[in-house]
């Protein structure tokens, strides 16, 4: 384990038994989680920064994307080993239990956070996490998504991304979406998006939860949609996960990423869900 530290941020890497996990920490107070799949830690540091004001603020690098690195590259990054690693993190710090904010695949990590760790949490906002078993045409989609692997695999990176947006109904401008997927991305963003397609996908969106399991346990589990999500599948994967909890979902400002969109609106939300508990 090592560590570097600045006036606001202490920068450290964890070894695992497969690997070293890239974290950052912010500020001082209660412990609070954020975490995705496949973002890193870079996507969360404006919503951390204001957190940071009087909170400790916990975020990483998901396993085999960009920082924390894997001895074998070519293993694959599942929701229950994204969770053991959260729950290492939150360990080592020795500042749990946290309140744990998943966001998309991160979304999915959480609640196996939740199942697997109970003590490590004591509450997980999933935000929106594409839990394709739990739709009525799962067999479709799934389907769909592998299709999309194939056309990334052969080469297609457009043709994927678009493939991607279909699937996730979400509407774009074109010439966003030639920014997005037309180029060549750089070497390490290639190598992230690489190990997404590959070794992450399949094991996020394939997820089932145990409900019973977390109906069950001592972890408050918040399921959020973002209030422009409207109709896109992880508007439904959301809706149909607190369904099966029964659970009203809880709406936050913003798309899929409101809290990249704007940190600040989103922050004030978190906020005031995290005193509900």
């Amino acid at each position: 384990m090592s560590t570097t530290s600045t006036d606001t941020v202490t920068v450290g890497a964890l070894e695992v038994p497969d690997g070293v996990l890239h974290y950052e920490v912010r500020g001082t107070g209660p412990l609070v989680a954020l975490v995705a799949a496949p973002m890193d830690a870079g996507a969360f540091v404006p919503l951390a920064e204001l957190l940071a004001v009087d909170h400790t603020v916990l975020t990483t690098d998901p396993r085999g994307i960009n920082r924390s690195r894997l001895h074998d590259p070519h293993q694959d990054s599942t929701p229950q080993l994204r969770a053991e690693d959260l729950a290492r993190l939150v360990a080592h710090l020795d500042a749990g239990p946290a309140a744990v904010l998943g966001s998309s695949g991160g979304a999915v990590t959480v609640l196996a956070l939740a199942q697997a760790h109970p003590e490590a949490a004591h509450t997980v906002i999933a935000h929106e996490p594409p839990l394709v078993t739990l739709l009525d045409d799962a067999e479709e989609v799934l389907a769909r998504e592998e299709d999309m692997i194939a056309t990334y695999l052969s080469g297609d990176r457009l043709g994927a991304g678009r493939k991607f947006l279909d699937i996730a109904n979400i509407e774009l401008p074109e010439e966003v979406v030639l920014g997005m997927f037309g180029g060549e991305p750089e070497p390490q963003a290639a190598a992230d998006e690489h190990f997404q397609y590959v070794h992450m996908i399949r094991g996020t969106i394939q997820f089932r939860p145990d409900v019973a399991a977390l109906r069950a346990g001592p972890t408050r589990v918040v399921v959020g949609i973002g209030e422009d999500s409207t109709g896109e599948i992880c508007d439904r994967t959301s809706r149909a996960l607190a369904a099966s909890l029964g659970v009203a979902p809880t709406m936050f400002p913003g798309g899929h990423i409101g809290f990249v969109e704007d940190p600040g609106t989103f922050a004030v939300r978190l906020r005031e869900v995290l005193a509900e508990g």
